[in-house]
């Protein structure tokens, strides 16, 4: 399929004010209508890219997917991509992608937090970019439970870590985050793969982020 699916969100999530201003879809999307998407590489990021020539294909969702660059190149490779973003914008523009690219790609307009049971223990690998920054810090360990709730027994989280070099207590997003902080969030159920700081790093970013691979036990 390669329609955009839109999650209904229960009657609970409806009632709750929203807390961060990242937490509103418009936050974003109007950072797309203004055309200040700082994180848009505007082609695939060049370490996921690498990775993908080592990987099995299998069923890889892509978490806060932007204008889908990244999701189109692992659909290229064999893999069965889904895309989610909360952002109109950006789920707008993969969908033009993937049909210029001939490439299909699932694509979903929701909230990650508010993704339903369906969705449990469904995919081989996660990849995560710039999203983990985008979610206030106090929603992090919420982060970590969707993930784990996503991947199958032996998936893969495979994310570049970002920024290293922004303070924690400094106003984001992106938030700051350390490599001891994404450590202690992933430390139950989860062991490290792999870990480096990738040559492959855009130049704006090297040394500011890290490749950390954590498979679910």
């Amino acid at each position: 399929m390669d329609g955009t699916f839109l999650i209904p969100i229960p009657d609970i999530f409806q009632r709750v004010k929203l807390t961060y201003k990242e937490d509103n879809p418009q936050f974003w999307e109007d950072i797309y209508l203004e055309e200040d998407v700082g994180w848009d590489l505007d082609g695939p990021t060049p370490v996921f890219d690498k990775i993908a020539d080592d990987l099995t294909p299998g069923k890889l969702c892509i978490i806060g997917c932007g204008r889908g660059y990244d999701a189109i190149m692992f659909a290229q490779k064999g893999f069965d991509v889904t895309a989610i973003d909360f952002a109109p914008s950006a789920i707008n523009a993969v969908k033009r992608l993937a049909l210029e690219s001939k490439v299909s790609v699932n694509t979903f307009e929701c909230d990650f937090f508010e993704l339903s049971k369906e969705w449990e223990n469904t995919f081989d690998y996660v990849i995560e970019q710039t999203c983990f920054c985008a979610i206030n810090p106090s929603r992090r360990m919420d982060y970590e439970a969707v993930v784990k709730r996503m991947l199958i027994a032996g998936g893969k989280l495979i994310g570049l870590w970002f920024p290293l070099d922004k303070s924690l207590k400094e106003e984001g997003p992106p938030w700051g985050t350390t490599i001891d902080e994404v450590k202690s969030i992933f430390n139950h159920d989860w062991k490290i793969e792999k870990e480096e700081f990738s040559e492959l790093s855009i130049e704006p970013r090297k040394g500011r982020e890290k490749l950390i691979i954590f498979k679910k036990n």
